[in-house]
């Protein structure tokens, strides 16, 4: 009985957990700059519900570098922002 209520558990927690990650809102931008060397981007988005923060011009954190690869300056992109240690970070982009 001790193991069964260990494995529901676990899965309960690890349901909760995959459902978090595809509940990630995205949130439509645009690139207007980027700084590779800093690992930062520029955007001009839309408002960010998840942080309740208005529309507006402002610069977030890469929580990869692969990331800025995929970027152009200009590009219209739909992203996801979170913060990482304080700090504003884009974890998505699509």
């Amino acid at each position: 009985m001790k193991t069964f209520v260990k494995l529901a558990l676990a899965s309960t927690v690890a349901l909760g957990t995959a459902y978090g990650a595809l509940a990630a809102e995205f949130t439509k931008a645009t690139v207007k700059k980027i700084d590779a060397k800093a690992k930062k981007v520029t955007l001009i988005h839309e408002e960010l519900k998840s942080l309740d923060m208005p529309a507006m011009t402002m610069v977030f954190r890469v929580q990869d570098d692969a990331m800025l690869e995929k970027l152009k300056e200009g590009a219209n992109i739909e992203f996801v922002a979170e913060r990482v240690n304080g700090k504003l970070t884009v974890t998505q982009v699509k």
